[in-house]
């Protein structure tokens, strides 16, 4: 299987032909002209690592340890929404494959299936992403259901005060509520194994909020603008760890550390919420530099494969997450997907790891090439340096 789909292009385009166009265009898209989309990968793409050749060869070890727990290798996979939309059973397979592997899953306040079943079945150790309820006493009612499910870390989204301008899901009609066309009916019917697997799963609905939609008027009412109140409040409640998502200035890392967050993960949402912001290995690079050692420092958005997450961790990333590449693999491959793209991505991280001889995943740092831009910044303070030199009077 790896040999037929060893790309995550391979993927994708098995994935495109599987899935109903406008949940493919949900998935992939970004915002408004895709910039920050395109500019989360392309930045990745511009850090380079430093190979040793002429060491002693060991086998590269990728276990790696976070918030106590020692996860098998140095990658998660990221809370998203309307999974079931994607692939129908998609986050009970992606579930399943995080315990078989040892690494953590994510769940989405707006996922398809509910924060009991999930814990059950990674045993207690997936991680919860909070939508921020208008309510207070409707977030403490979903807090508890945390708690009792034994979820040991608490991700609250900071970069979403606003819905993001996506004319795709504009033309499509995926918005709250979600609204069919005529379109979108035809293309569900163009995909027969989706349309049948969705009908023997049901028709994706949000879970997890669906016991308070009665009460709320069948409306979704969240308040995602992430102040240092809420932040407080809930971090007096929750005794587990608590993580900040979405973080992309070194401010909002000063207030995570403040109000004493656990963690932080650098992201822009994948580049689906503003198309004008830096990419996230751009922000990270400074974060890291400044605020390393005080807070767990986490990365997600534009990772692609296991370079990708190579490139993370030796700018200074402890631990990656990726979301679109998950479900990728599992649109395009069913209940194997899951299993595929963790194998793939172990085998890619791997491979540069011990190409470059780097033995550990907190060693990757150490192979990390100044930018681009440095570089040729330094040869011309150099030559600017030699050329005054040789210019001085004697």
């Amino acid at each position: 299987m790896v040999y037929k789909y060893p790309s995550v292009d391979d993927l994708i385009k098995k994935a495109k032909s599987r899935i109903p166009n406008f949940v493919f265009e949900y998935l992939s898209g970004g915002c408004n002209e895709n910039i920050a989309l395109t500019r989360n990968t392309t930045d990745l793409w511009d850090v380079e690592l430093r190979p040793y050749y002429i060491t002693d060869h060991k086998e590269a070890v990728l276990k790696t340890e976070l918030f106590g727990h020692i996860y098998d290798l140095p990658f998660g996979i990221s809370p998203v929404g309307l999974q079931g939309l994607m692939w129908p059973n998609s986050p009970e397979i992606l579930a399943k494959a995080s315990l078989k592997h040892n690494i953590p899953f994510v769940i989405s306040t707006l996922t398809t299936s509910t924060i009991e079943r999930l814990s059950e079945l990674t045993e207690g150790r997936a991680w919860f992403q909070l939508y921020h309820p208008n309510e207070n006493d409707l977030r403490d009612k979903i807090l508890k259901r945390v708690e009792d499910a034994g979820c040991p870390v608490l991700v609250l989204i900071c970069d979403m005060p606003t819905l993001a301008y996506r004319p795709c899901d504009m033309r499509n009609g995926l918005g709250l509520p979600l609204k069919m066309s005529l379109k979108n009916i035809i293309q569900i019917l163009s995909r027969p194994e989706w349309l049948i697997k969705t009908l023997k799963y049901g028709q994706p609905k949000f879970a997890i909020m669906e016991p308070y939609l009665k009460s709320l008027n069948n409306q979704l009412n969240f308040d995602n603008k992430l102040t240092e109140q809420k932040i407080a409040a809930i971090r007096d409640r929750w005794k587990g760890k608590l993580v900040i998502k979405g973080i992309a200035s070194e401010e909002d890392t000063e207030a995570a550390i403040r109000l004493g967050a656990d963690g932080i993960i650098v992201s822009n949402h994948g580049g689906r919420q503003l198309d004008v912001g830096p990419s996230s290995i751009k922000t990270l690079g400074p974060i890291v530099e400044n605020y390393q050692n005080k807070i767990k420092i986490i990365m997600d958005s534009g990772l692609r494969s296991g370079p990708d997450i190579a490139r993370s961790l030796a700018t200074g990333a402890e631990f990656t997450f990726m979301g679109r590449v998950f479900m990728y693999a599992v649109a395009a491959l069913g209940d194997e997907g899951a299993d595929h793209i963790i194998e793939c991505l172990k085998m890619q991280l791997k491979q540069v790891m011990e190409q470059i001889s780097c033995t550990s995943v907190c060693d990757l740092k150490n192979h990390l090439m100044p930018p681009v831009y440095q570089s040729r910044q330094n040869s011309n303070d150099e030559q600017a340096h030699s050329e005054m030199v040789y210019n001085m009077p004697a």
